[in-house]
Formats: C-alpha cells, sequence, structure tokens
C-alpha cells in the first residue's frame, strides 16, 4: 500500500508567515506521536518575496551586505533553525517544505535527503533532460558548466522525533543577481543557475510545480492527495 502525503500550495507567502504556518504543522505531528497517534505528511509549495534566511550554525560573514542595503533591495533576513548555511529564496524559485513523519514512511534521515535529491534529480533528467548530481559533503542538486560546479537546487531541513520542517528551494525563473549578495550555502567556489538560465528560456512556473510534485511523491512511493 502506498504511503499519503498531504499536498498543499500556498502560493506567493511572506517568509516569517510561512514560518509560523509550517511550525503550527510540524508541532501538530510531534504531538501527535508523542500520544501515540496517527501522523500525517504534508508537502507544501510555496514562493517567497525576496529573503535570506541563515542556518542555526551558518556563518553570518557569508551574508556579504549590511541591513541598510537589505532595505534597498526590498528583501528581508532571518535567523533560522534548519541546517545548512546562508540561501535565498525570491519569485520564480519553488520552496518546498515537506513535514513527514520520517518513522511513518519508513525512511532514515539520510535516506529522506537522498529520496528528496532524487526526485529533483528524476524530474530534471526526465523533464528536461538535464544531468544533475549530488555532491559529497555538498547537499543539494548540482550541475556542472565546463569546470564549474552550479547549485539548481539547495536543502536545508531540520528533524525532532523523526518528523522534518523547512526543505527544498528549487530555482526555476530565480533572479540569480540576488546571490551575489552572499556567499550561497558557504561556498566560495560554487555557482548558482536556474532552469530558465540552463534551457535559455524563461519556464511555465505553475507547470513546473504541477510536474515536480509527480515526482517527489514517486520518490517517497507516495500517492498525493
Amino acid at each position: 500500500m502506498k504511503h499519503k502525503i498531504n499536498f498543499e500550495d500556498w502560493q506567493q507567502l511572506d517568509y516569517g508567515k510561512a514560518w509560523k504556518k509550517q511550525e503550527t504543522i510540524f508541532n501538530k505531528q510531534i504531538a501527535r506521536k508523542q500520544n501515540n497517534e496517527t501522523t500525517e505528511n504534508t508537502l507544501i509549495f510555496v514562493e517567497h518575496p525576496h529573503v535570506y534566511t541563515l542556518g542555526k550554525n551558518g556563518d553570518r560573514s557569508n551574508m556579504l551586505i549590511s541591513d541598510e542595503m537589505l532595505e534597498k533591495i526590498n528583501a528581508t533576513y532571518y535567523h533560522i533553525d534548519r541546517g545548512g548555511d546562508v540561501t535565498y529564496h525570491g519569485p520564480g524559485q519553488i520552496v518546498g517544505y515537506p513535514i513527514f513523519d520520517l518513522e511513518n514512511l519508513g525512511t532514515s534521515y539520510k535516506g529522506f535527503i537522498e529520496r528528496v535529491e532524487n526526485g529533483i534529480i528524476n524530474y530534471l533528467r526526465e523533464t528536461h533532460g538535464l544531468e544533475t548530481f549530488q555532491l559529497p559533503k555538498a547537499t543539494g542538486v548540482w550541475l556542472k558548466t565546463g569546470s564549474r560546479h552550479e547549485k539548481i537546487c539547495a536543502i536545508g531541513t531540520r528533524a525532532s522525533k523523526y518528523v522534518t520542517m523547512h526543505g527544498f528551494a528549487l530555482n526555476i525563473n530565480t533572479n540569480l543577481e540576488y546571490f551575489d549578495y552572499i556567499n550561497p550555502c558557504g561556498f566560495t567556489d560554487k555557482g548558482v543557475t536556474t532552469l530558465a538560465k540552463v534551457k535559455g528560456a524563461k519556464q511555465d512556473f505553475e507547470k513546473e510545480k504541477e510536474i515536480l510534485k509527480k515526482y517527489l511523491a514517486e520518490a517517497f512511493e507516495a500517492e498525493l492527495v
């Protein structure tokens, strides 16, 4: 029998509001586990206004701009409780928040990350003919342009009692100029790219969301409801 994953599309939503909504769902699942009740798995898609987030153990020096400059480029900043370093979210980027009970889905935390990566890798290969891959000690999905590695999808999550939150950010039509203000994920020797840049044309954002969610469900051998 296939696992079931509830799918929600929050469309465009402020990062702070989305974080609170995530926490509500996350805390509800934690409470259910503590009470030995059946948990649910929820996959959320959302698109944020310009925002930078820094993981709990990230290095603030990887933010290369002042608070005044943040305001000038119409961006906000949050220091949050996920793993990973600094990243950017903004228009044209599919942000996915899997709030999953890994015991319910029968996978480990490492397996969870690999399944998310594999779902995105399969989507990019089968839908767009792109050969992307995982890099050792560099979570996310990468492709190679010449001699340079470029990240097309960042991943940063946390888990408590095997329930996950936060997630991934897949660059579809994202404005890459906003990455110039940070060392993305703490790297200074690697780049960032978008599906639009690689394909040479702006992509149909809503269409890509519809395709991607099916690949993620397949990666977890689950059915979206």
